[in-house]
């Protein structure tokens, strides 16, 4: 489901705290800002919070608004210029995380300095259909007392991180935020892979049981679309295995175990499945285009034999054909019954002949 964003123009805003407050305290392109403690679930953040915390150019304001033993999450939609400027400007952090942030173009990264980690990661769109769901990417930063996330179009995984912290608990830091939604990122790329690997199963359940003359032009289809989603997976999955396993990344210790241990172990399993899946697929492609000649062959054969069978007859046909004078059996009664017989004895006479020479 969508991250449950509520428009209110020119910018988004969630929290009853947030829509209450006057106007000029509204933050652009704000979604939800709360504050998490371990053991005891989210709160809203106050508008002036929210304020404190994004004018404050140190991690006072951080630290002042997680409270103890807490930490903040502020979410941003950047579809509008104004709300990317204003991201693009966050005080307390990093010029080039902060251009991170409002980014719009397709990427994947993964990249940590000190105390703060950022990066772009992958997720699917709000389409009905599981199948019809798009790629595009979300973008975060982080320290260990708060959590900044910005995307342009709604992305349920987010949605459903927000929601896990009052069902599922709250993470000891922001980096089990990461997790989840990584989690419940390879998780639907795991549901579609089980739905690509059905439709395998159907295809191969035809190809084995397949008889002569039926038509396998459908079955190039459904192992066609299987390699082509597999393949736009892949492109997407591997690229975090890639950034997650690079040995250059030294994460803070704080977010260590959720990001190099679980994530990775999530991502690796995923793009495991992926490569067995794309295997799968190639040898069944294989197999397919084998039967697609053998068939092919058996008809080409066919149409040679019916060919040269009537060769012989229709060298007959000519040779009775020819209009000249003094045609033999032109005249008579039985002329054409005698030139029929002809053509069926040339044509049994070959056929014995191919027959002794096993050319079919």
């Amino acid at each position: 489901m969508p991250d449950n964003t509520a428009p209110i123009f020119p910018f988004t805003v969630l929290d009853p705290s947030l829509k209450e407050a006057h106007p000029m305290a509204r933050i652009k392109g704000l979604v939800w800002a709360v504050r998490a403690v371990p053991g005891q679930g989210i709160t809203p953040l106050e508008a002036e919070e929210v304020q404190r915390i994004l004018q404050s150019p140190s991690e006072e304001g951080y630290e002042v608004a997680s409270g103890e033993n807490g930490w903040c999450w502020l979410h941003f939609d950047t579809v509008h210029s104004s709300a990317r400027t204003y991201v693009g400007r966050l005080p307390g952090m990093p010029e080039d995380v902060g251009t991170m942030l409002a980014e719009t173009d397709y990427g994947i990264a993964l990249e940590a300095a000190d105390d703060t980690v950022w990066g772009a990661l992958p997720a699917f769109d709000d389409a009905l259909a599981e199948e019809d769901r798009e790629i595009c990417a979300w973008r975060f930063a982080m320290r260990q007392n708060i959590l900044i996330t910005t995307r342009r179009t709604p992305i349920p995984v987010l949605g459903s991180a927000y929601r896990s912290l009052q069902t599922q608990g709250v993470p000891r830091n922001p980096a089990g935020v990461i997790d989840r939604v990584l989690r419940d990122f390879t998780g639907t790329v795991r549901r579609q892979l089980a739905q690509l690997d059905d439709e395998l199963d159907r295809a191969e359940d035809v190809l084995l049981a397949i008889v002569h003359g039926s038509d396998l032009g459908h079955l190039g289809g459904i192992v066609g679309k299987v390699r082509r989603r597999s393949t736009e997976l892949r492109r997407v999955v591997m690229p975090i295995d890639r950034v997650l396993r690079d040995e250059d990344l030294e994460l803070p210790e704080w977010a260590e175990d959720d990001l190099r241990d679980r994530a990775e172990r999530q991502i690796h399993a995923a793009l495991d499945d992926l490569i067995a899946l794309q295997d799968r697929a190639r040898s069944l492609q294989d197999e397919l285009a084998s039967s697609q000649a053998e068939e092919t062959n058996r008809r080409l054969c066919i149409v040679s034999i019916v060919t040269t069978l009537m060769l012989p007859a229709t060298l007959v046909t000519g040779f009775f054909g020819m209009n000249t004078g003094g045609m033999f059996l032109a005249s008579g009664g039985l002329g054409t019954i005698f030139a029929g017989g002809l053509c069926i004895a040339a044509m049994a006479v070959t056929f014995i002949f191919m027959k002794m020479a096993r050319l079919f």
